[in-house]
């Protein structure tokens, strides 16, 4: 059996790494003004984008995910005839109407696929699922990793769904925002009023730094910690003991508002990949997506993986 694997562009893996196992991605289109990006997860162009307009107006952006007839399109003109089963892995439901959109599209393309295929010279069934990872960003990585692990060992799709609804469960992403006023700015963009005015004051007065933890479609603070650098000192420092006391998955994935050469000098990374490398945990770094940069602010820096334990931050 074919299996294809769809991601949004949300999904922060790097992009060599998603082109390499023929994973397709969905574009998400971010509009500035007269600016505008349809985001295929190319880091260059996100941060030319990012220096251009994210810093100054990124509050103002709006963001266009994949509609349901585009969705559609995408499946019976390629996807139906490259696949026989194809998982679409979106950015939580909670957060974005991209699953949402699949999941309606879905049901026009089990509808019109079969003479597709069959002018392709296939007449067996095609099947799809859609996956709501139930987080953001990095945390996207996790299940998508871990699907092209099961499908290139040859996994059947029902074991394969299966194993990925389990770790949409178990997924923990965790995010240090750098500017409160851009989040809560943000926020009221888009009538989220998750962030108020009190806390991005007193936050920004006190240099306080929440830490965000992203599980199962909720997004709320684990943490709250005086400047920038302590806070994720203390993420990698955390994210390092849940690797030493074991994951679900042999994954770890970073993503950054910017260039990753800035997050890999930021304390505690170093340490954090050493304790990676000795328990043979693949780490995964990317720039975070374009989307993500403009709902969360430059210079955010993002932390995930999958564990059965209960999140608690340490």
């Amino acid at each position: 059996m074919r299996i294809g694997l769809v991601v949004d562009s949300a999904c922060d893996l790097p992009l060599d790494y998603l082109q390499r196992h023929d994973v397709t991605v969905l574009p998400i289109t971010v509009r500035i003004g007269e600016a505008v990006l349809a985001d295929h997860r190319d880091e260059e162009a996100t941060l030319e984008f990012l220096h251009a307009h994210v810093a100054e107006r990124g509050a103002e952006a709006e963001t266009m995910p994949f509609t349901v007839q585009q969705i559609h399109d995408l499946f019976i003109e390629r996807l139906v005839i490259d696949y026989d089963y194809v998982f679409c892995m979106t950015i939580t439901k909670s957060r974005s109407p991209i699953y949402d959109n699949a999941q309606q599209a879905s049901f026009a393309i089990l509808n019109d696929y079969k003479p597709v295929r069959a002018a392709a010279g296939n007449n067996t069934p095609f099947a799809l699922r859609v996956i709501d990872t139930q987080n953001l960003f990095a945390a996207q990585g996790i299940t998508a990793v871990e699907a092209i692990r099961l499908r290139d060992a040859g996994e059947g799709a029902p074991k394969i769904r299966a194993r990925l609804e389990n770790i949409a469960l178990h997924t923990h992403g965790y995010m240090i925002p750098p500017d409160l006023y851009y989040l809560r700015a943000r926020a009221r963009k888009k009538n989220d009023r998750s962030v108020s005015l009190l806390s991005a004051t007193l936050g920004s007065a006190l240099d306080i730094k929440p830490v965000l933890l992203g599980y199962r479609g909720e997004t709320r603070p684990a943490a709250k910690i005086k400047g920038f650098d302590a806070a994720v000192e203390r993420l990698f420092k955390h994210a390092a003991r849940e690797v030493e006391k074991g994951l679900m998955t042999p994954t770890l994935c970073l993503s950054y508002g910017g260039e990753l050469e800035h997050m890999r000098a930021l304390p505690g990374y170093t340490h954090l990949i050493e304790v990676c490398k000795a328990h043979n945990i693949e780490v995964f770094e990317s720039v975070m997506s374009l989307t993500g940069m403009v709902n969360v602010g430059k210079g955010a820096v993002v932390v995930a993986f999958a564990a059965e334990r209960t999140p608690e931050f340490t």
